[in-house]
């Protein structure tokens, strides 16, 4: 079992699993390669990259815009309900990434409303995006 991250806790969310560098942040939003979904009010832009060794099989960015909400409780409060839907549903994604056994996928989740939502709703719309991208791998 060792340190793999991909084999401790499947609902866990750890440092190693968010998008945190520019150049992967530039990778999905710039690289050419980047494909969009959308359930409303949540915008799923994603890609694959060359998977590195003791690298997670999928990585994520959450991102409310002070446009859409205005107080920093409400952005806040929508970006923990994305990712802990996010969480607890990314093995939809993480299997199909382990039979493949070749890409990374970089996520990102845009919140793209002016209206909160119960916790309920945003994580079925997380699931329904993260099962069709997965039929897509």
């Amino acid at each position: 079992m060792g340190n793999d991250p991909n084999t401790i806790g499947r609902h866990s969310f750890r440092k190693k699993e968010r998008i945190c560098s520019q150049k992967q942040i530039d990778s999905l939003f710039n690289g050419g390669q980047s494909k969009t979904m959308t359930v409303f009010p949540i915008r799923m832009v994603y890609a694959f990259v060359e998977k590195k060794e003791h690298e997670p099989w999928a990585k994520l960015l959450v991102s409310v815009p002070k446009k859409h909400l205005k107080k920093a409780v409400d952005r806040n409060l929508v970006k923990r309900q994305l990712r802990e839907a996010y969480r607890q549903n990314k093995h939809l994604v993480i299997q199909k990434l382990e039979q493949q056994q070749q890409h990374q996928m970089l996520i990102s989740l845009i919140w793209s409303d002016s209206q909160l939502q119960e916790s309920r709703q945003v994580a079925q719309k997380v699931i329904s995006l993260l099962q069709r991208v997965s039929e897509k791998i």
